[in-house]
């Protein structure tokens, strides 16, 4: 793929991500899927926005990641949770590329917010924890993305090793209870109070913010190589079980192992960004790069013309059935745009 066509892609996603509008609605309540709202799919389009930013060092692209967050501390900004927390971890890195005070306050109150008040499940994991829905006892993989990359890098910009010793301990209780040994997958949720992982669905969102999220992980923090070995570990028996349930036209079902239920774009476009990332930097071995090539094709075909990423599913929640995944709707969304770009931007670096 040539880099001026990856660019083309990449101007146009963007643009279709910043007039995004509409509202799903869930149940009992609703949620705006524009980049106004405070929240975990503004939040990973933000990270994906400052990636990019990072390449091509755009100054109006840097404005409007400060333009957001201005408008954003103006308005007030919402409590302490685990979604909530996601668009911390872009303000992390524009701390450091502009050293605005109010940024280091802001990141330093919230910081001190989960340390000290955040809900925790047997052996410390971070609930999934939300205003409106606490999850109590309960450990789902989105977590690690939303949350402990934001604490991790907490770490990196205060100096604090606790803080980095507070992520590995949540990346290990989270893997324990969530591993699926049989297939090296990752179930999206467990339930401590029933000791049960729900549908046991391997969850493909779920487990594409591990792929996605664990690579980045790696790259921003200093590990002993005992445990760095062991995530490594994690990381490629996921990959295996990935390369052995991808569809022929590059994408992967909602449920990873359930070729009955619909293809999903946001999950395809992370585990092929984590998966070309991690090859590029020699944390996979070269042979699984065909695995994530075959996915960007397949992505590929899911943007339309003006940018927008059709296939993506909305926000999902932990289900009892594997049949309730198959009927969340599906639509265009924040982290569907942003997943794309990362891969689209890493398509450029690999």
């Amino acid at each position: 793929m040539e880099k001026r066509f990856l660019e083309s892609m990449i101007e146009k996603i963007i643009h279709s991500l910043q007039t995004l509008e509409g509202t799903v609605v869930e149940k009992d309540k609703s949620y705006d899927v524009s980049m106004r709202d405070w929240g975990w799919p503004q939040g990973v389009a933000l990270f994906a926005m400052y990636q990019y930013y990072v390449i091509k060092r755009e100054p109006g692209l840097l404005k409007y990641l400060e333009d957001w967050f201005a408008e954003h501390f103006e308005a007030g900004l919402p409590p302490v949770d685990v979604n909530s927390t996601c668009p911390m971890l872009t303000l992390t890195y524009l701390y450091e590329e502009t050293g605005n005070p109010e940024y280091k306050r802001q990141l330093d109150k919230w910081c001190d917010e989960i340390t000290a008040h955040f809900p925790r499940t047997e052996e410390g994991g971070f609930t999934h924890y939300i205003v409106t829905l606490p999850n109590e006892g309960q450990l789902w993989d989105d977590t690690l993305y939303m949350t402990v990359l934001f604490l991790a890098r907490m770490g990196q910009l205060r100096k604090e090793p606790a803080l980095q010793q507070e992520s590995i301990r949540q990346f290990l209780v989270h893997i324990k209870y969530l591993t699926d040994t049989r297939t090296g997958l990752l179930f999206h949720g467990w339930d401590f109070n029933g000791r049960h992982n729900f549908a046991q669905a391997r969850w493909a969102r779920g487990n594409s913010w591990y792929t996605a999220g664990l690579v980045d992980y790696l790259s921003m923090t200093q590990l002993d190589p005992g445990v760095e070995a062991y995530l490594f570990s994690t990381l490629e028996q996921q990959v295996k079980a990935l390369e052995k349930y991808q569809a022929e036209n590059g994408l992967w079902h909602t449920i990873l192992d359930r070729p009955d239920t619909y293809l999903e774009t946001s999950a395809s476009s992370a585990f092929a960004y984590g998966i070309l990332k991690a090859v590029r930097e020699g944390k996979l071995s070269a042979a699984y790069e065909n695995v994530g090539l075959k996915a960007a094709q397949g992505v590929l075909s899911m943007i339309d013309s003006d940018g927008t990423v059709q296939g993506v599913s909305a926000g999902t929640p932990v289900f009892r059935t594997v049949e309730e995944y198959n009927e969340v709707e599906v639509r265009p969304m924040p982290y569907g745009q942003s997943m794309a770009l990362l891969m689209l931007a890493e398509l450029i670096k690999h």
